[in-house]
């Protein structure tokens, strides 16, 4: 997601005249979060720090295997609105741009600390933790394949 779709988002959020109105817009985006696998439901990748039940995976985008996309799910509808924005947000990008990303910044335009529960802002912190974790292990997952690979497809020296 670009710069100028984050921005839309922010600007969709900034026209929704009150609470109740972005409570249900966020309500619609985890409606539309794409199905994740029943298989990818497991406890490596629940969001354990969360009080709701969060699942999010991330994996190589297929057309573009420096790219990363996400699955996510989520049993309660405003949490998984959220997790719908991060999922949108940070899928196409590279691991570094994941890791650099600033979703503080995001999160202070959409007034969400301010708007919702202390323990809803702890959960949606933990998924942003848990998700840069995982982008985390899964380049370095790849980088170490890389690295194999590279040094099994050098020629044996003769003697």
């Amino acid at each position: 997601m670009s710069e100028r779709e984050i921005e839309a988002i922010i600007s969709d959020f900034e026209c929704l005249e009150d609470w109740e109105q972005r409570y249900q817009y966020l309500t619609e985006l985890g409606e539309a979060l794409p199905t994740m696998p029943e298989d990818l439901h497991t406890e490596e990748n629940r969001v354990k720090a969360c009080m709701s039940k969060v699942w999010v995976k991330p994996y190589s985008d297929p057309t573009d295997s420096s790219k990363i996309l996400f699955y996510g799910d989520c049993d309660t509808s405003i949490i998984k609105g959220v997790l719908a924005l991060l999922v949108r947000i940070y899928s196409g990008k590279t691991a570094a741009e994941i890791q650099a990303l600033d979703v503080d910044d995001l999160f202070e335009r959409l007034a969400l600390a301010e708007n919702l529960s202390p323990n809803r802002h702890v959960g949606i912190y933990a998924i942003v933790e848990v998700m840069k974790a995982q982008v985390a292990m899964l380049a370095s997952a790849a980088i170490h394949a890389s690295t194999i690979n590279s040094s099994n497809s050098k020629p044996a020296s003769s003697k």
